[in-house]
């Protein structure tokens, strides 16, 4: 389900959910005002995140770092570098 139902949702059964390997969960990031609202803070307070730019060609060698936890920030690909691809 995606969004808040309008009436409550009813009770649960735990067993149900364990057996069936299901989880429930929720989340208030916000919409694309919120969104906007937060990245405008963010410019303004000069915060910013930690990043690992890499080449399209480096994606393989980026997964298996992934697989072998030697990651440190996120990867973010290059876009500009697909046309070289």
């Amino acid at each position: 389900m995606v969004g808040v139902p309008e009436k409550p949702v009813p009770p649960i059964n735990a067993f149900s959910i364990i057996m069936g390997r299901k989880s429930v969960a929720g989340s208030l990031i916000g919409g694309i005002k919120e969104t906007q609202e937060m990245l405008d803070f963010c410019g303004k307070h000069n915060i910013v995140c930690d990043i690992e730019k890499i080449n399209i060609q480096q994606v393989n060698e980026a997964y298996e770092r992934v697989i072998k936890s030697d990651v440190r920030y996120r990867f973010v690909i290059d876009m500009a570098s697909l046309k070289a691809a």
